[in-house]
């Protein structure tokens, strides 16, 4: 009696069946990264709307909001890795530090994003152009979006927090309702709609902040009034050295990986575009499409690494590789869909994008070789999570570098001065190849470590 009460009173992430567990944590955060994926392809839509110098001008600026969501979402990613294994040990202190320290490091974060917007982000565009519109409007909402970047830092802290806990399906609610917002109002902003003023491109980067801040402010409530196993507190929202290191140990490779991802898309459109510029635009549109594939894998992979953390910490071997079982055989069934999609309707997919003769020549065959990667895709991305949950993130960097930049990008560029387009593509499921082999070495290796808590039981 005494042992089931004790259960009871544990994180659900310690007694709960795997598969339901996994489920139930990553089916919230899969739609919601669904979701995401959605309004950022109606966001470019109707920015297009414009003219093709916004949509040039929003292009040129991902780099820098690529890099504030890899600072973001690498130290979201190492905060829930500290915060749910020390849930595991039943470490309540070291908890609370952790969420206290994680939100004052989001801060930090976005009030050095909102400098760069307010004063870099000009020269930035007048180094990448001379078009007077694009810098324009390129400027507006650079500054728009970072100096507004608070909302989405604290949607990332807050967001993040719930799912250190399990609470996956109140993150997802967070999300949507930002996500929803944006939607509405980017064709209101933008266009002037129901009264509004005409704003164009700084309506579409007023409607993302607005939808930012308001998933922020929900997600802090719902913390405060329903996650009782974080004690938040101002006055212990402060520096703790002990703690950030914890969570940049974790997180600093994450955030790293995702700016490699910005460098290796720069380098490879200069590849692209000496072929043709249709060949950038196919390259554009097959990102946008491959992100309803990957999105979900992602999403599964914020379900999966607090459940392996927090039962890495509670010394419970079988349901971390459980975990990780059911976590790479559904990565995989997803990116199965993803492979007949691009394999048998490649034409249709692209012509979302009104996608002229010319694109779909060199399209159909370039989505139908990318995507003969994907199930290794899945594979790699699980893995490389799970060295992230366990504290390995370091093998994640090195993965990601040795795939982008040491074995894509020089395959791209040596199958390129063959002069066959169709070539290049070939460099994704080469890097891919070579991702899972360091993948399953690693992996062996981690699991031998986990195996290591068997013998500590």
């Amino acid at each position: 009696m005494e042992e089931k009460e004790t259960a009871l009173q544990e994180n659900k992430m310690g007694v709960m069946p795997i598969g339901k567990l996994l489920a139930g944590m990553a089916i919230p955060m899969m739609v919601s990264m669904l979701v995401q994926a959605f309004y950022n392809v109606v966001d470019s839509i109707f920015v297009a709307r414009i003219s093709e110098n916004a949509l040039t001008a929003v292009s040129l600026a991902f780099p820098l909001q690529n890099l504030m969501i890899a600072v973001g979402g690498g130290t979201a990613v190492g905060m829930n890795a500290v915060l749910s294994r020390s849930l595991g040990e039943k470490r309540q202190e070291l908890v609370d530090r952790s969420a206290n320290t994680g939100i004052f490091l989001f801060l930090i974060s976005a009030i050095a994003f909102a400098f760069i917007g307010a004063f870099l982000s000009r020269p930035f565009f007048g180094t990448q152009t001379d078009v007077a519109e694009i810098v324009e409007y390129g400027t507006v909402y650079s500054q728009i979006c970072l100096v507004g970047s608070a909302g989405i830092f604290s949607q990332f802290c807050f967001e993040r927090l719930l799912q250190s806990t399990g609470k996956t399906t109140l993150a997802m609610i967070t999300q949507l309702i930002g996500a929803v917002i944006n939607i509405i109002l980017d064709p209101i902003l933008i266009f002037g709609l129901l009264g509004a003023p005409r704003l164009e491109v700084a309506g579409a980067a007023l409607a993302t902040i607005i939808g930012q801040i308001v998933a922020a402010v929900i997600a802090i409530i719902i913390n405060i009034k329903v996650n009782h196993e974080i004690h938040l507190s101002i006055r212990k929202i402060r520096w703790d050295t002990e703690v950030a290191r914890r969570i940049y140990t974790v997180g600093f490779p994450s955030i790293l990986m995702q700016s490699v991802g910005s460098v290796m898309n720069y380098f490879l459109n200069r590849i692209l575009l000496s072929f043709t510029t249709t060949a950038t635009a196919v390259f554009g549109a097959y990102f946008k499409l491959q992100s309803f594939i990957f999105m979900p894998v992602f999403g599964l992979n914020n379900g999966m690494v607090p459940i392996i953390a927090y039962n890495y910490g509670a010394k419970r071997p079988d349901r971390v590789k459980k975990t990780i079982k059911l976590s790479l055989m559904s990565a995989i069934s997803i990116m199965a869909v993803g492979v007949v999609l691009f394999e048998t309707i490649p034409e249709v997919l692209l012509g979302f994008f009104n996608a002229s003769p010319e694109m779909l020549e060199i399209g159909v065959p370039a989505l139908r070789i990318i995507a003969i990667n994907f199930l290794l895709a899945g594979f790699c991305i699980i893995s490389i999570s799970v060295f992230q949950a366990i504290g390995n993130p370091i093998h994640s960097f090195i993965i990601s570098v040795c795939r982008q930049l040491l074995v894509l990008l020089p395959a791209a560029w040596l199958l390129a001065r063959t002069g066959v387009l169709n070539l290049v593509w070939l460099a994704f499921p080469i890097a891919e190849m070579v991702s899972v082999i360091m993948c399953l070495t690693i992996l062996k290796g981690t699991l031998e470590k986990v195996d290591v808590l068997t013998e500590q039981q």
